[in-house]
């Protein structure tokens, strides 16, 4: 995929649109103001570790351990889905059915191209997978249009009991426990819970101008022309 910097909000639009800027100061007025925000980031921090150790203790649900999956030699179950590990993390990808590559999901394809290297995963015992919610053969040549080499199955025909009681059709990110035939959902979540799949929105909140996008709190003058996957002037190049 190219580099996106001549769409807005990049090198280019600065010559035409220059945004604006914070105020200047000193660097001692600037590192005390940074101490009190960082005050308020370990907080934050520590409110994340918090909320991880309650997700550690919440119970689970029994999954039927052979619904079926298609994968590249056909037919397997949830079970095989695993790999031999303890732990699986699946990512149900979005499908339009009979639509070119470029009217696939576009939040899909952003989360699932930030998944690449998956080996500190498995170093903990976690297998790391996409359930496709459309058919193996015309998704998995979407997967190698993209270049992505992560596991990838289509769960259509199971999804009905894996997505029980919530929404086919909208992205969910997925855990599963074994407990050797047996398997377990410890946690699910949904929408903006799947930015911990993403790196990228991790780092730009760092910078001054954030995501960019229009429902961020930011200063009078911050460009703010982005959305998830796009800027105004269309889909990246």
């Amino acid at each position: 995929m190219k580099d996106e910097s001549a769409n807005l909000g990049g090198p280019a639009a600065r010559a035409t649109s220059a945004p604006g800027l914070p105020v200047a100061v000193d660097r001692a007025t600037f590192q005390s103001e940074l101490d009190e925000l960082r005050v308020r980031e370990k907080a934050h921090t520590r409110e994340g570790d918090a909320i991880a150790a309650a997700r550690r203790r919440l119970p689970m649900v029994e999954v039927d351990a052979s619904l079926t999956l298609t994968g590249p030699r056909g037919p397997l179950t949830l079970l095989d889905a695993f790999e031999g590990r303890r732990q699986l993390i699946a990512y149900y990808f979005m499908w339009w059915a009979g639509h070119p590559a470029a009217e696939q999901c576009e939040g899909c394809t952003w989360v699932t191209t930030q998944v690449t290297e998956l080996s500190y995963l498995h170093s903990r015992d976690i297998t790391y997978a996409v359930f496709c919610q459309g058919p193996y053969d015309a998704s998995v040549r979407y997967r190698d249009f993209m270049g992505w080499d992560v596991p990838w199955y289509s769960a259509q025909d199971s999804l009905d009991a894996l997505l029980v009681e919530r929404q086919i059709g909208l992205f969910h990110l997925v855990c599963y426990l074994r407990d050797g035939d047996r398997v377990f959902e410890t946690y699910w979540t949904k929408r903006r819970g799947a930015e911990a799949m993403d790196y990228s929105y991790a780092l730009m909140d760092l910078t001054v101008y954030g995501r960019q996008e229009s429902w961020e709190d930011s200063p009078a003058g911050w460009p703010q022309q982005c959305s998830i996957t796009r800027t105004d002037a269309g889909p990246p190049d």
